[in-house]
């Protein structure tokens, strides 16, 4: 069983940045795919951001394209969010996630993944 670890969240102001990072124990994220999923209070799971574990290709939404930047120190065993010039709808509970069948295979459909961490809070507000 993978059990994920995230960290990083807090408060911060419009504008400000974060960097969330995921972890694991006793299993390895190297060459796997990871994603990111945000939920807010009252919304769907959104994937925005995803790493391939064949060639560390990445996926963005369109909410985060061009803010966020997703990648892995596999001498860490970590994936990293960083997430830059973030709005107060960038606020929600944070997840890593990994998937099952085909694990290295990179995408943001949420529902194809199957481990998640426990979350960590952003909270963009001034």
């Amino acid at each position: 069983q993978v059990q994920l670890v995230e960290s990083g969240g807090g408060l911060v102001q419009p504008g400000g940045s974060l960097r969330l990072s995921c972890t694991t124990s006793g299993s390895t994220l190297n060459d796997y795919a990871v994603i990111w999923i945000r939920q807010a209070p009252g919304e769907e799971r959104e994937g925005v951001s995803c790493i391939s574990g064949n060639d560390g290709s990445t996926k963005y939404s369109d909410s985060v394209k061009g803010r966020f930047t997703i990648s892995r120190d596999n001498a860490k065993n970590t994936v990293y969010l960083q997430m830059n010039s973030l709005k107060p709808e960038d606020t929600a509970i944070y997840y890593c996630a990994m998937r099952a069948f085909e694990p290295r295979l990179c995408g943001l459909v949420t529902y194809e993944y199957d481990y998640f961490g426990q979350g960590t809070q952003v909270t963009v507000s001034s």
